[in-house]
């Protein structure tokens, strides 16, 4: 029978697949790190309060990546290169979603519009990482070599969603809702094409490596696709909402890092 959990473990009980795995998203993590460090950095002086909780944030995504490096090490496995039609953080910033990278390598402060657009995109790409590191932790929660790992990144993604609603609930109150309602409902109609178009090239290169049968991959790339009709009529709403969190200043306390 073909579930989650199963074509999940598939691909974990594989080393070629795990390592395909693991290193797109400590590659996808490293990115984010490198551009919440760079957000920090560029804060303009009225939102430089901010400047701790995105340097927070980018530390977590960072340490997200080490953590997966890890996991690779401790099957004597090294990164595999990333396909660029795997590459989310690279195919969004072709969208023109989020903030450039040409922006990121210059010295100039941001704008405030510019921090709005960092936390809209944050809250819609935060919302799916949580949702995938939920159904993990479900599905690996418990398991000797995951588990840890997958408890940990969970926890934090949930604090980055957290603190993404806190922070643009703060603009909104300020006057900026209409602006944040035009930039997370882009934000989200591009992410979730993005996330059909990387699913479905990742499930291409997994298919390859597994060897499915022509069959199981059609069934495959029709839930993708199955996926993104259901989203782009109305599940993108889930990513457009704010609500102030249960988990107030979520990123203000200390980080825990993974040994």
């Amino acid at each position: 029978m073909l579930s989650a959990r199963s074509l999940f473990q598939e691909i974990v009980d594989n080393d070629d697949s795990y390592r395909l795995f693991c290193s797109i998203a400590a590659s996808g993590e490293a990115q984010g790190g490198w551009e919440n460090g760079r957000i920090a950095a560029l804060l303009p002086v009225a939102q430089r309060h901010l400047a701790p909780k995105v340097a927070r944030h980018g530390a977590d995504e960072d340490k997200h990546g080490r953590i997966f490096r890890a996991l690779l090490r401790k099957r004597g496995l090294s990164p595999a290169d990333v396909p660029g039609e795997a590459d989310y953080t690279m195919l969004l910033e072709r969208r023109g979603i989020g903030l450039a990278h040409d922006t990121l390598r210059r010295a100039e402060p941001l704008t405030e519009q510019d921090v709005i657009t960092y936390l809209a995109h944050s809250r819609v790409t935060e919302q799916r990482a949580s949702e995938q590191m939920l159904l993990l932790k479900k599905y690996f929660g418990d398991d000797p070599e995951l588990g840890r790992a997958i408890r940990m990144i969970s926890e934090d993604e949930d604090n980055h969603l957290a603190y993404c609603h806190e922070e643009l609930l703060r603009f909104a109150h300020a006057g900026h809702g209409r602006r944040i309602q035009r930039t997370l409902r882009a934000c989200a109609l591009a992410e979730i094409a993005v996330h059909r178009d990387v699913s479905l090239a990742v499930m291409d290169r997994m298919g390859r490596i597994l060897g499915w049968p022509a069959a199981k991959s059609a069934v495959l790339a029709a839930g993708i696709h199955a996926r993104y009709a259901y989203e782009r009529l109305a599940g993108w709403r889930r990513m457009v909402s704010l609500r102030m969190p249960e988990r107030r200043d979520a990123l203000g306390g200390r980080a825990t890092e993974f040994a």
